[in-house]
């Protein structure tokens, strides 16, 4: 897809049970060289630190990284087919999110994070604009596991497992929790969560209805 100014897609599927949200985000071809994307414990550890740094920010531990879930997310990238790669979500027993494009995973999951600028607390509930960001710092999620594949279009492609699954129907007030004052300007800033402006394209699955 070419893409000339930002835009929003949204996928919803009947639901069967309970539903994962999921992300796409489409961007310029990123480096296909950026450690980040190419070595193991690069990759683990921008993860992990990435996502505790939004977690930590919403009075939610930190998550640990589970080969179970990453290998999930492998077997299903390995699995599609096609030059883009395949815009869906997995229909998997865990929470995912997904995006695509990024140059580094740092600012893949700098986007989900991002989400929260536009979430409302007060209301506290599901909104497909701000899904990606709710899964993200779940208090209830405990563990974390993600894969990466190359596609033909030279684009790297990022999915996140997370169990428990996050976007319960009923529990946002309790698992979604403000931003502690002053964290954006605390020291975790230097973990690596920078501003960038980027063309995506969010593709959602639907949102969950229990565990």
């Amino acid at each position: 897809m070419h893409l000339t100014k930002i835009a929003a897609l949204f996928l919803v599927t009947q639901p069967t049970s309970a539903q994962t949200v999921v992300t796409v985000t489409e961007g310029p071809p990123s480096p296909t060289t950026e450690p980040e994307w190419t070595s193991e414990d690069t990759f683990t550890s921008a993860i992990l630190n990435s996502t505790n740094f939004y977690r930590n920010e919403h009075n939610a531990s930190d998550v640990a990284w589970n080969d179970t879930l990453a290998d999930f997310a492998t077997d299903y990238l390995n699995d599609m087919s096609g030059d883009s790669c395949d815009f869906e979500h997995s229909g998997g027993p865990y929470g995912e999110n997904l995006a695509k494009g990024y140059p580094n995973t740092t600012l893949s999951i700098e986007a989900w994070g991002d989400e929260r600028d536009d979430y409302d607390f007060d209301k506290g509930e599901f909104d497909e604009d701000t899904g990606h960001f709710t899964q993200l710092v779940w208090k209830n999620t405990t563990d974390v596991g993600c894969g990466r594949k190359l596609c033909n279009d030279g684009q790297w492609y990022l999915v996140c497992e997370y169990w428990p699954r996050g976007n319960v129907v009923g529990q946002f007030v309790e698992q979604v929790q403000e931003e502690a004052l002053g964290a954006r300007t605390a020291p975790g800033m230097l973990l690596g969560i920078v501003g960038i402006a980027l063309f995506w394209t969010l593709i959602w699955s639907g949102i969950e209805t229990g565990i």
